[in-house]
């Protein structure tokens, strides 16, 4: 080889090295990337997301995420697709809502948070011997009609025959972010609630669990982590990134008892009890209500579809391929030990 081929050739080889060193070091450098996020709802349910944020798992994969709350699912989906916002977590539900308006560039659902439904059936009265048939004739406080938690609540009604638009007065003009408030001053004798509000109603004796929805409407994936596929094409290291970080927080939740996840976290529930905040994490977990990897099930899916058609939803079938793209969640798996 002439000697000014073999000095090229030592200059690409010397390129590449400092290209790959570089990349090496970038989590390293405190040269973050910014990666804005919003969430559906302040709640205990998505205790990993706040042990990721509060394990510097998002800072250890380089990035700099800034969370805010967006509440209810037409709002986060709104700041998704006007780019107020690069991810959301939010019900797999809205991306199926998304893709059937048929929009050109597609939501897609890359990490699963939430395998079941993460409300409770309150009382304002206590019910030592609680029957469904209990809710018949009374007068119901709802969530928005298609949201995740009136759809599954609906299918936990009808599952033990009962009618939700015939046999309760079924309330649904309160808006999501004012819901336990509106039963704290009277309205309603039931209502779907999330931890710790639930937790906290009980302390007070402004009401009582009676029932899970998440027990009683099975596995579904309820809470995913999605982006719009332009984001994702031109992103594709960050959302690996955010996906090895959910991981990790996924792990360490599994690894830890309530208590441990309920001390981390209460940096994002300052004004709760941390009692309470423990005990709201004990039954999610006793449930498996928090996923214990990011990689949405296709059984899962389909009973979603199955809720969505029952609830008069769903337009067609979506394929699962079709808006969830697995390929963050399984190289998470491969990579984050």
């Amino acid at each position: 080889m002439k000697p000014y081929r073999r000095l090229a050739s030592f200059l690409v080889a010397s390129m590449l090295l400092l290209s790959m060193l570089l990349s090496a070091c970038s989590k390293d450098s405190g040269e973050l990337t910014k990666v804005r996020l919003g969430e559906v709802a302040r709640t205990v349910f998505y205790a990993p997301q706040y042990v990721a944020l509060a394990n510097d798992y998002f800072k250890e994969e380089g990035l700099q995420v800034e969370l805010q709350t967006t509440a209810g699912g037409d709002k986060t989906m709104t700041a998704l697709l006007s780019n107020v916002i690069d991810i959301a977590l939010v019900g797999a539900e809205t991306s199926i809502y998304v893709y059937q308006q048929g929009s050109d560039d597609v939501v897609m659902n890359v990490a699963q948070l939430t395998q079941t439904d993460g409300t409770f059936l309150m009382s304002r009265e206590k019910l030592d011997d609680f029957s469904w048939d209990d809710l018949k004739g009374s007068v119901f406080l709802g969530q928005r009609k298609g949201g995740m938690p009136q759809m599954a609540g609906e299918f936990t009604l009808k599952k033990h025959g009962i009618d939700p638009k015939k046999d309760l007065e079924l309330i649904q003009n309160v808006d999501f972010a004012n819901i336990a408030s509106a039963f704290a001053s009277g309205t309603g004798q039931f209502v779907q609630l999330f931890e710790p509000q639930a937790s906290i109603f009980e302390q007070e004796g402004k009401g009582y669990v009676v029932a899970s929805f998440g027990v009683e409407s099975g596995k579904l994936p309820y809470t995913v982590y999605m982006a719009k596929s332009s984001y994702i094409i031109k992103n594709k290291d960050t959302v690996q990134q955010f996906t090895n970080a959910i991981y990790k927080a996924q792990q360490w939740v599994e690894q830890h008892s309530a208590e441990e996840t309920a001390a981390l976290i209460m940096p994002y529930f300052k004004d709760a009890d941390p009692a309470i905040v423990a005990s709201a994490v004990k039954r999610y977990k006793e449930q498996g209500s928090y996923a214990s990897d990011p990689t949405l099930d296709e059984q899962e899916w389909n009973h979603l579809l199955e809720v969505l058609d029952q609830a008069g939803e769903l337009k067609q079938k979506v394929e699962l391929h079709s808006i969830v793209d697995h390929s963050f969640a399984e190289q998470a798996k491969a990579d984050v030990k």
